[in-house]
């Protein structure tokens, strides 16, 4: 049998950002029950009709990553109570047809789940709420019990600001579990 293969989406570029390590220890939890790979998309430039077709290559990349995967799952920040700007971006571009002729877009129906982690009392509950909102309107399946949203990150870290999960950790692995099977059943429709 195939594994499952989830896509991450981190809504933060930095490399040690807080929801990036949050992804890695989602991977770390899947361990070998998902192929789990996080998706870089640094490159996509702003979206633009006027450049929508030819599609940029760095946005037919991402594309084709989405396309492929069995589920996506987001890690948002949450930045001034929103989803990152950057990551509205990546999904306007992920939500229009992938070409002139194919009226299709690669969210519709897609599995997908919710987490994010903030040094702040928010708990990303608001990012995570105009998100999941999104991905609503974008047909995408969304996974709404359970959303992981971790606040008080410094109570999760090292004394060198690496993510070490304690009294969270049973729910980001309940989560993954809960996901694994969510795409399981939508895969089998």
């Amino acid at each position: 049998m195939e594994k499952i293969k989830i896509l991450a989406i981190v809504g933060s570029l930095r490399k040690d950002s807080l929801n990036r390590q949050l992804a890695l220890a989602a991977k770390e939890v899947l361990g070998d029950r998902a192929e789990f790979t996080i998706l870089e998309y640094g490159d996509i430039p702003m979206m633009n009709e006027d450049m929508e077709f030819p599609t940029p290559a760095a946005v037919a990349r991402v594309r084709e990553a989405v396309k492929a995967a069995d589920g996506i799952w987001f890690f948002t920040p949450e930045y001034n109570h929103f989803m990152p700007g950057l990551l509205k971006n990546l999904l306007d571009w992920l939500s229009r047809p992938m070409s002139q002729e194919l009226r299709r877009q690669v969210l519709a129906r897609k599995p997908t789940a919710i987490s994010g982690i903030t040094p702040g009392l928010s708990g990303t509950c608001s990012a995570q709420d105009t998100l999941g909102s999104l991905l609503g309107i974008v047909n995408m399946d969304v996974m709404n019990s359970l959303r992981l949203t971790i606040a008080n990150a410094g109570q999760e870290q090292d004394k060198d600001g690496k993510l070490k999960l304690t009294v969270s950790q049973p729910f980001l692995e309940k989560q993954a579990d809960l996901f694994l099977k969510f795409i399981d059943k939508r895969k089998n429709l």
